[in-house]
């Protein structure tokens, strides 16, 4: 029953979340355990959550619906609405 409040929870609390936070909130998590898991180590599951946290966000900001990413003629990358 804690497992479900506490997943209600997490669920919940994105509701308000952009895709990018909600991109980094859940790859953070998921990143953590997989590093936990296969470390057995807080360290392997901080560098998980980091790594996750931060491929969430790109994947998220990628996925912005009404949002676009260009570049300009000097190959940089840049989001406007399409």
């Amino acid at each position: 029953m804690k497992k479900i409040l506490v997943a209600a929870g997490l669920i919940l609390s994105l509701a308000a979340c952009t895709q990018t936070e909600k991109g980094a909130a859940i790859g953070a998590v998921t990143g953590g355990i997989i590093g936990g898991a296969i470390t057995d180590d807080v360290g392997g599951a901080a560098v998980g959550a980091a790594v996750g946290g931060v491929a969430g966000a790109l994947i998220g900001r990628a996925n912005e619906p009404g949002r676009c990413i260009y570049r300009d003629r000097y190959g940089r990358r840049y989001t406007a609405a399409c």
